[in-house]
């Protein structure tokens, strides 16, 4: 892999994994709003606020990227129903300022959307399926693709099923690692039975967007894993494959809830696609766990 690839939302639990599972040839420029936490060679940290278009604009015209893995992201459904302007801004705004840049410069951009910009009634879903987005943060990530789909051949979509493993800086937004610190405190964790998913490991998840970066790849690619689970049947898994008891991971039905966005019932996607044209393999979750709980 060569070239140059600007990463967004480094420090997060996508974007550091992405840094982690990049050729060490490869030039890494890595954006975010505090000073990088990790180093290499070939890894550029730049401190930027993502409103701040002029600073964006220098960094493009100094580093000329090829590629751009625009994994950053107000991402906590409540927390944008709740803030909706915040979440404009931070999803759609953000995406087009870089979009702009993209088609200055003649970068790619692979941006990281969401298996919930469905509606979660007609699984599983492919790549040409409509979406129906029910929540704020569902909508804007479908605002978002419309602007990256204008980049025409140097656009890429990749819909982001629910994302296991370990971040790399803090907690960062693992579910897994919250599972795994109650396991070890004896807490018990109560996950949906009702919300189903197609689970995808980061690690896996990692090479999948390089690789979309730096190889001939454009359109919209659905990045997930093989098996189709719900919250507590993946619970189960994890506390089996860790050697807690099962017995601390409690159905509930997340619609009964208050105070919570809604989530769509089923956003399992078909991944026939990727596996079809990535060279990365896409796994089902006992392997996608195993692999993110050794590191790769």
């Amino acid at each position: 892999m060569a070239g140059k690839i600007l990463i967004t939302g480094a420090q997060g639990f996508v974007g550091s994994n992405v840094i982690q599972q990049s050729d060490p040839n490869c030039e890494i420029h890595a954006l975010s709003r505090q000073p990088g936490k990790v180093h290499r060679a070939g890894l550029h940290w730049h401190t930027v606020d993502p409103s701040d278009a002029a600073a964006l604009g220098k960094i493009f015209e100094r580093h000329r990227p090829d590629a751009v893995i625009h994994a950053a992201a107000m991402a906590n459904i409540d927390e944008c129903e709740a803030h909706q302007a915040l979440a404009q801004s931070a999803n759609v705004g953000f995406t087009q300022t870089l979009a702009n840049l993209c088609r200055a410069h003649g970068a790619k951009m692979v941006f990281c959307s969401t298996d919930t910009v469905f509606d979660g009634e007609h699984a599983p879903y492919q790549e040409s399926d409509l979406p129906q987005p029910i929540n704020f943060y569902a909508r804007t990530k479908v605002e978002a693709e419309g602007i990256v789909a204008q980049l025409g051949s140097k656009g890429v979509i990749a819909r982001l099923a629910l994302v296991i493993g370990l971040p790399l800086v803090g907690q960062g937004n693992s579910f897994l690692a919250a599972m795994i610190a109650s396991f070890k405190a004896g807490r018990a964790v109560t996950s949906p039975t009702n919300e189903v998913r197609t689970p995808v490991d980061v690690i896996t998840l990692a090479r999948a967007l390089i690789e979309l970066a730096t190889a001939d790849h454009t359109g919209i690619f659905h990045l997930s894993g093989n098996d189709g689970l719900n919250r507590f049947q993946m619970g189960q898994i994890i506390a089996d494959r860790l050697g807690f008891d099962r017995q601390l991971v409690l159905p509930t039905d997340s619609s009964t809830m208050l105070n919570r966005a809604p989530r769509p019932r089923d956003v399992s996607l078909s991944n026939a696609h990727a596996r079809a044209n990535l060279k990365t393999p896409m796994r089902g979750f006992e392997d996608g766990l195993a692999l993110a709980l050794h590191g790769g």
